[in-house]
């Protein structure tokens, strides 16, 4: 009985193709069509509300701003257009002032990204650690980002003030002299700075603070059962596993530096904002594209800083990526 029931069950698994009523063979059902494009057509339309919104508020006018950096545009008068080829660019690069807001720019980005990363890592790996009260300092440190720009920069306005400001006060009584933060070149950008410094500092930290926790905790057990200090758990275990989140968040602030714009302008208190001061010595590539703009109405030169300051984006980019290669090759 044994031996004649495998034999069926073998010779029923042995069957060939089931045959259709007619006789003829059934073949591989028809995926329906409207099914096909469903599967292979959702994805696209359930990202193509972002694309369309990117070239229609991003893309376009990206384009459209090369246009108008090749012509001679005033303000006034959009729609009159003369053909000047590269001759903006070349006015660009005999301009002092261009020099002038790009130096500005890179020195109140390296003021403020440094110590910004810096502080943002210490104060991450603070709220790491369990503690009493973690939650409200997580929310409190977002509170400076949730700011609106104005608000910050007219109280840190307030606060370097040279005759009544409160950092001044507190220079007086250790016996300092007065600082005139909004005159003078150095105090006016490191003022500028530590706007930007209150902004972010929160923001990056819980960038890194959620970095830090999808680290396995395997790794400080590891580590503490080697005999590595507190301080080498976070240089060799915590700083190695967010890598990638701190090039993220440098990436972020070189990109935010490079477009530094309402801090300089409301610290200024008036027409000197634009100018980034009397001699233009907190002058931010941001103003120099306004001032161009907005002030002197003239809006190729405008566009060609708007692109001059995309290409220098561009060319950190290429220098981190080369740099990297290098280090790559090397080790």
């Amino acid at each position: 009985m044994a031996t004649s029931t495998n034999t069926a069950q073998t010779g029923q698994g042995r069957r060939g193709p089931s045959r259709a009523p007619g006789g003829e063979d059934a073949g591989p059902r028809r995926v329906p069509l409207l099914h096909r494009l469903d599967v292979k057509g959702a994805p696209y339309a359930f990202i193509a509300p972002f694309f369309v919104v990117f070239a229609a508020f991003s893309f376009y006018p990206l384009l459209y701003t090369s246009w108008i950096s090749l012509h001679r545009v005033e303000l006034a008068t959009l729609d009159l257009m003369e053909w000047v080829g590269f001759d903006n660019y070349l006015a660009l690069w005999d301009d002092s002032r261009f020099w002038n807001a790009a130096a500005n720019t890179l020195t109140i980005g390296v003021l403020s990204t440094v110590p910004q990363l810096l502080l943002a890592l210490g104060l991450a790996h603070l709220l790491h650690y369990k503690m009493r009260g973690s939650l409200f300092f997580r929310i409190a440190s977002l509170v400076p980002y949730a700011t609106s720009v104005g608000a910050a920069a007219l109280v840190f306005t307030m606060l370097f003030e040279r005759d009544f400001g409160m950092i001044n006060w507190v220079l007086g009584l250790v016996g300092l002299d007065p600082v005139n933060w909004e005159a003078d070149k150095w105090p006016a950008q490191a003022a500028i700075s530590a706007i930007v410094i209150w902004r972010w500092t929160g923001y990056n930290a819980l960038l890194y603070l959620a970095a830090m926790q999808a680290i396995p905790a395997e790794r400080y057990e590891a580590a503490a059962i080697d005999g590595a200090s507190r301080w080498k758990q976070f240089t060799h275990v915590t700083v190695p596993g967010i890598r990638s989140t701190i090039v993220f968040t440098i990436v972020l602030s070189t990109i935010g530096a490079t477009q530094l714009f309402g801090e300089p302008l409301i610290f200024g208190q008036g027409p000197n904002g634009v100018t980034g001061g009397a001699d233009n010595q907190y002058q931010t590539l941001g103003l120099l594209l306004y001032e161009e703009g907005w002030k002197n109405y003239q809006m190729g030169r405008s566009a060609t800083v708007a692109w001059a300051m995309f290409l220098l984006l561009v060319l950190v980019f290429l220098a981190h990526r080369l740099i990297k290669r290098l280090r790559s090759r090397t080790s």
